[in-house]
């Protein structure tokens, strides 16, 4: 697959975890194509934190209104029912524990359930933004991303960047599979048939549980 599809990929097999009713914020980049794959036979309502609810797709190029966009910058469209509110609302909702699942990409993640998603020390980064806010705050944590980088794992034993939250993941979903992170570790609950379970294993510099009944 090449990179487009690989994203694709990921974002449509995120959609199958969610559910009718549910509350969710997608992260800055991948995890915005989500949007794009939603069931039509479930309601949900994505939020973002720069402050409104009701995120539909990505607008067609004659679409786009720049004055909606989501917390990357990035033009989104707005449902019928959407919401419009402030930062200190918006945060709010996020800190309530308002928000079924977060789902965000990560440069690495470790066998605890750890991410490190904002910084690479020596590299000009704007900000954390709400991700600290959101793998704490959420009721449920998807980590949407490649499996690797430029041939490097990046779901590790432990993590060596920076961390975002401890022990806050509950689901990793890449481009090879599902990992579920559990109190025993990690966890291979599904494997995209375009990959076997050993190539799943070369590719990850942390231990694997094989669980795929």
């Amino acid at each position: 697959m090449d990179k487009e599809q690989m994203q694709n990929y990921i974002a449509k097999r995120v959609a199958k975890e969610l559910h009718d009713g549910d509350i969710v914020n997608l992260g800055i980049g991948l995890p915005t194509r989500v949007a794009n794959f939603l069931s039509t036979d479930i309601y949900i309502t994505l939020q973002s934190e720069n402050g409104f609810t009701g995120l539909g797709p990505t607008p067609a190029d004659d679409q786009i209104d720049e004055t909606i966009v989501n917390a990357g910058g990035q033009p989104v469209t707005i449902l019928p029912g959407g919401c419009f509110f402030d930062s200190a609302t918006s945060f709010g909702i996020i800190r309530g524990g308002h928000v079924d699942v977060s789902v965000l990409g990560a440069l690495q993640v470790d066998q605890q359930g750890n991410i490190a998603n904002y910084m690479i020390p020596g590299k000009m980064v704007p900000g954390m933004g709400g991700a600290m806010d959101l793998v704490t705050g959420a009721k449920k944590v998807i980590v949407a991303m490649e499996h690797t980088s430029k041939g490097n794992a990046k779901i590790l034993k432990q993590c060596s960047l920076p961390l975002t939250a401890v022990n806050a993941v509950d689901l990793i979903i890449t481009e090879m599979g599902v990992i579920k992170v559990t109190d025993f570790g990690l966890s291979l609950i599904e494997v995209n048939p375009q990959y076997c379970v050993e190539e799943v294993i070369a590719a990850t510099a942390a231990d694997l549980y094989i669980d795929l009944s």
